[in-house]
């Protein structure tokens, strides 16, 4: 079954996106389709022509390519405000009837201000006004009914101009049609706004790179180069690709990427990441990555995902909306009908437009959901945009509003809290006791170093570099495999080659009373103890010791600060996660977990406080991420798999944003718990003053396009730094 990608334009509201899914859904051969609202992006899953989908788009008033570009992307102008949203209506083919019911309205009322046009003249007009501007409204709601069955927001509101008409309202018919016109194309105009601010990253990547071939460099289109290709980049440019820097040395600016505030200094050997900025040298740089799997691409790939993502806030209220306007328009029928049957009242009313069918009508006008519909979000987005902005990345709504609530945060230790860059501090035998440098310890070192030269653990790098920095020679392993959360083994030389911390050698392998005090004294030092087994006796015992980040202290206290209680996991010995729970200053810590204590650890903390976010590396932390309400991981700018792993990925390698990202977060769900509160408090105002007879039609289109506007608005704030 086939999967292709329109984009769709024209659309002003999340309810334009619903329409549009529903009526594409009716197609024959379409098994499933998904409007993405604030990426103007279709999926569609089936077998349909083109030339068929395009049509029925197009009759619920929308447009559809298979194109990158909107029709309606007015930030293309380079103008904002009032001359960017002149653009925006000049721009679209469904708004440019309004302008022309705008200038009918204007010679309207001119005429009657100046008394220029006998009555009836001036009334022609403003049918004639009513009558552009209600074109591709009537069109989209009558189409809506026709292949939806339901009532839209434009059908009600070609309902109630019509009634106006009838009525004898003329002016208040193409008044209240043109403003709704205006209000429509104005609420998508600020929504429009926002949804740039999520493709403003894509121009973070510069579309060609200069390729070297020897001395030579050629200008070529970066989807052109391939890994391994030698890139050069000069002073104050782009970096195009991601890879590692080969010859040069220079400050680069990454904070688009990582969020990081002041540039790094970047020498050969280190890492460089797609749109960064480099400084004040060239760069020589190997491409480690196809343009298609390079940071920056993976970050707007999740992004755009993360609107499929919805926030429970925003899913409640797509509910709502699904039944709030047709349970209006069936109340504003029963407003009509009923008391002139029942209670003897006047259904036309007078000229001042009292009767029960102008409250009715008016009822109508405040039927349109778009208000509560685009209040959670246009917050969304603007918040999930400007955390990107910063290096971080939220999977959605539903992660930025549990993120929102969460009260305590488990965090892994080695490589979290701590730099994760443990060394060897010691090493230790039965036949020599005074460290490194002796033949039994160079043997020590030798054993290990081969088996852990296979292995990812943190362990393994500090060993590998004991072994470099001592200039001690090591084998090759065979058969090496992980023992999950207990150590690693392989085979040397023919021997099973065991390493593993003293907790799993007291339950698996004999070994003397000195060497089992030497590891207790290690632990109680506050150090890690790793063993080593060569297949016929323990060997001795490494001793390392890890540091924490500079900056998880003050994070720890930051969190502390905002109401957050924060808990340590540890895989090490109790005493050496002692020794980092005090240096870091954490509320409560456990030590010793295996991969599965550290999921129940994490099920015990959500069961006592309800949501609990998990901070790790993303990896060797995947099913205690997986199973906390929120799932953290660090360093995603250098791992696929961290951001692959967790619901939030903190791109820089390390803890500086999280305090920040909470505060954000609660930010946004204040926004908007504002946002449907004041939609809320305003439907249900103008209702009642609608149904006592206390509200014009003119009123209620102001006052919904005003809170329509007011609540994206407001949504736009959590852009704000």
């Amino acid at each position: 079954m086939a999967t292709r990608e329109f984009k769709i334009g024209n659309m002003d509201c999340a309810g334009c996106a619903r329409e549009v899914e529903a009526a594409v859904m009716r197609l024959e051969g379409v098994e499933y389709a998904r409007v993405e609202y604030f990426t103007n992006t279709l999926e569609v899953v089936g077998d349909v022509d083109f030339a068929r989908l395009k049509e029925r788009v197009e009759a619920v008033g929308k447009t559809v390519s298979d194109s990158e570009p909107d029709a309606d992307e007015s930030f293309r102008s380079g103008r904002a405000g009032m001359l960017g949203f002149w653009d925006f209506m000049r721009g679209r083919p469904d708004s440019r009837p309004a302008l022309v019911g705008g200038a009918l309205l204007l010679i309207a009322l001119a005429a009657d201000a100046l008394q220029l046009l006998p009555l009836d003249i001036s009334n022609l007009f403003y049918v004639l006004a009513m009558l552009a501007a209600m074109k591709p409204i009537a069109a989209s709601g009558i189409n809506s009914l026709r292949f939806n069955r339901e009532f839209n927001i434009n059908m009600l509101m070609t309902i109630a101009a019509i009634g106006a008409l009838v009525l004898g309202e003329f002016l208040e018919a193409a008044t209240v049609i043109f403003l709704f016109a205006i209000g429509e194309a104005l609420e998508g105009y600020t929504a429009d706004r926002a949804r740039h601010s999520l493709r403003s990253l894509v121009a973070l990547t510069p579309a060609t790179a200069r390729r070297l071939d020897g001395d030579q460099s050629a200008v070529v289109k970066v989807e052109a180069l391939r890994i391994a290709d030698r890139i050069r980049v000069l002073p104050g440019e782009r970096i195009p690709m991601d890879g590692a820097v080969i010859a040069g040395t220079s400050a680069v600016d990454q904070a688009h990427i990582t969020g990081e505030s002041l540039p790094l200094a970047k020498a050969p050997g280190d890492e460089v990441f797609a749109g960064s900025i480099n400084g004040e040298a060239t760069l020589d740089i190997r491409v480690s990555r196809l343009s298609a799997d390079n940071t920056l691409s993976r970050i707007i790939q999740m992004l755009q995902e993360s609107q499929s993502r919805r926030a429970p806030s925003q899913r409640l209220i797509d509910r709502f909306a699904h039944v709030f306007t047709p349970a209006v328009a069936l109340a504003a029928i029963a407003v009509a009908v009923m008391p002139p049957l029942l209670l003897g009242g006047n259904f036309w009313g007078g000229p001042d437009g009292s009767g029960w069918l102008y409250r009715a009508l008016s009822m109508l006008v405040i039927a349109c959901p778009c208000a509560l519909v685009i209040s959670t979000p246009v917050t969304v987005i603007s918040a999930i945009t400007s955390l990107a902005r910063r290096g971080v990345l939220i999977k959605g709504g539903a992660a930025l509003e549990a993120l929102a609530g969460t009260r305590v945060i488990a965090f892994d230790k080695t490589g979290t809290l701590t730099r994760g860059r443990l060394q060897v501090m010691a090493t230790h035998t039965d036949n020599c006791a005074d460290g490194a440098g002796c033949a039994p310890c160079a043997e020590l070192i030798s054993l290990a170093a081969a088996v852990e030269a296979q292995s990812a653990h943190p362990f393994a790098e500090a060993i590998l570099q004991a072994a470099s920095k001592q200039g001690v020679a090591y084998r090759d392993a065979s058969g090496v495999e992980a023992l999950a959360g207990l150590g690693v083994r392989g085979e040397v030389d023919g021997r099973r080659v065991t390493i593993g911390s003293h907790r799993y050698f007291d339950d698996a392998f004999e070994h003397s009373d000195h060497m089992c005090a030497l590891a207790a004294g290690i632990e109680d030092s506050g150090q890690s103890a790793v063993m080593v087994h060569d297949g016929d006796a323990v060997r001795g015992v490494i001793a390392l010791s890890d540091a924490p980040r500079d900056e998880s202290p003050a994070v720890v206290r930051a969190l502390g600060a905002i109401g957050i209680e924060s808990v340590m996991l540890s895989g090490d010995n109790r005493r050496a996660a002692e020794s980092i729970a005090a240096q870091v200053g954490v509320d409560r810590f456990y030590g010793e977990l295996l991969p599965q204590d550290k999921v129940a650890a994490v099920e015990t903390l959500a069961a006592a406080r309800g949501q609990v976010t998990m901070v790790g590396d993303g990896i060797n932390d995947t099913p205690a991420l997986a199973r906390a309400t929120v799932g953290v991981a660090m360093g995603g700018a250098g791992s696929a798999q961290a951001m692959e792993a967790a619901d939030i990925v903190l791109m820089a390698d390390g803890l500086r944003q999280l305090p920040a990202t909470i505060e954000r977060a609660r930010f946004a769900r204040r926004l908007i718990r504002e946002n449907i509160a004041l939609s809320f408090g305003l439907k249900a105002a103008f209702l009642l003053l609608a149904v006592t007879g206390n509200v014009t039609m003119l009123a209620a289109v102001f006052a919904d396009m005003g809170m329509s506007l007011a609540v994206t608005l407001n949504g736009m704030r959590a852009l704000r730094k």
